[in-house]
């Protein structure tokens, strides 16, 4: 080979392995108190909403978010990102440093919000592998509609949640959609949900379905969500026949701290869990603080295989009905406390511990009402008054009046709070914020 052709041939060769190398992603920044979105979305330069951001960003690309109040562009109350992305929150207005104590990025949209979508806060409804969200704070406690004064115990903000159609004069329906969703019909891929604060949620604080994939929730605290703080399901096809499935990847829930989830309804009978573990995924349930929960701080009742769970070194306390909630066989439910978990028949279930942390920032009169809280009803019938022997004469049913009450249902908890539990207890639950 003559040495001009030499140096051509070489020069194709780095030309061609070039291109096969992935371009570099993006970097955007979003400052609610700097931003503007005709910026570029450099440093310098930074956007003014994240849904802006979203926008305009690639897969794959960066977004840091500055601490700020977020809702979406013009206060719609909401984000549907249908891209892969990584957010980044709670950085300094000179994105030097991140401190979710100091510099928060809270998405918190307003009541009014509820009057133009009802929608959960964040959808992620594209491509989610490689997905992360990390160092954001995401309350609904300003979208919901409370009570002005029933069901509320001393010291807490708020009366009891109230679910639509119910509202007070004045206030937009609650809108109860989770905080986070990822839907069925995402494809899946493996996502990172880190660092956040899941706070005041009518219907669920993390929600998502994963086809393929790993899902990892470390290092989060979830608070006063109602439903459940996490559920997460396998939605890949079933093969085998009936009664058999499939496995379609792998949870972790690790290091968070699961405080106060509420019921389906003020009867305070049915949901309130910290934890569910659902069908076809492997879960990895391990160093979290789960405490307070309506019902039980873990529900194991989808028959999920037990193979397929390793529930190891959890503290758990002042869960009202159970620690577990375990169903070994149809027709069948138990509540179970630490004490008993010895005999379950799961791949790991080792070091939980029954104990409250003394180190631990709760709202104290938020725990106290909900330790108290109890629902009656009250049922004032006379078939003897003289309206329902009218009523017996004329041929119509005689009728009675059933009143109810609740002490506390789904009351909002200071977000404020809310973030001041990062970092409590060494070791467990949600450890100080990076």
């Amino acid at each position: 080979m003559k040495p001009k052709t030499k140096m051509i041939f070489t020069a194709i060769i780095c030309l061609t392995v070039v291109s096969l190398l992935p371009l570099s992603a993006n970097t955007l920044y979003v400052s609610a108190a700097n931003g503007k979105n005709t910026n570029s979305g450099a440093k310098d330069q930074p956007l003014k909403d994240i849904d802006k951001a979203i926008g305009v960003a690639q897969p794959g690309d960066t977004i840091n978010v500055a601490g700020g109040v977020y809702s979406g562009v013009f206060d719609i109350g909401f984000i549907d990102c249908n891209k892969s992305v990584q957010l980044y929150g709670s950085f300094s207005p000179d994105f030097s440093v991140r401190d979710i104590n100091k510099y928060p990025s809270l998405f918190q949209p307003s009541n009014e919000s509820g009057a133009r979508s009802r929608k959960a806060l964040f959808l992620f409804s594209g491509d989610v592998d490689k997905l992360i969200v990390d160092g954001f704070v995401f309350d609904m406690g300003m979208r919901n509609a409370y009570h002005d004064k029933d069901g509320k115990p001393n010291g807490v903000e708020t009366g009891m949640l109230l679910l639509p159609p119910q509202k007070i004069t004045g206030q937009v329906a609650t809108v109860t959609e989770p905080c986070v969703a990822i839907p069925s019909a995402s494809k899946g891929g493996d996502i990172v949900i880190r660092n956040n604060v899941f706070i005041n949620s009518a219907s669920f604080g993390l929600q998502a379905g994963l086809r393929k994939g790993s899902l990892k929730v470390l290092n989060n605290v979830f608070i006063a969500n109602r439903m459940a703080a996490v559920e997460i399901y396998g939605t890949c096809p079933s093969t085998g026949g009936p009664k058999t499935l499939s496995l379609c990847g792998d949870v972790e829930i690790a290091y968070n701290t699961v405080l106060f989830s509420w019921s389906r309804t003020k009867e305070l009978m049915d949901m309130g869990y910290g934890i569910r573990v659902m069908t076809k995924l492997k879960y990895d349930i391990h160093h979290n603080i789960i405490g307070g929960n309506v019902l039980a701080g873990v529900d194991h009742t989808r028959f999920n295989k037990n193979e397929w769970l390793k529930m190891d070194n959890n503290i758990f306390f002042a869960n009202k009905a159970a620690d577990l909630e375990y169903s070994p066989a149809s027709n069948t439910k138990l509540n179970l406390r630490v004490s008993q978990f010895g005999d379950l028949e799961l791949t790991s279930c080792t070091g939980n511990k029954d104990t409250i942390p003394k180190t631990l920032a709760i709202d104290k009169a938020y725990l106290e009402g909900l330790l108290n809280s109890s629902y009656k009803e009250q049922a004032d019938y006379n078939p003897d008054s003289p309206a329902n022997q009218f009523r017996e004469a004329m041929g119509l049913n005689k009728q009675g009046k059933l009143t109810s009450s609740v002490t506390m249902f789904a009351n909002r908890y200071p977000w404020k709070k809310a973030v001041e539990l990062f970092g409590n207890v060494a070791g467990f639950g949600a450890q100080t914020f990076k």
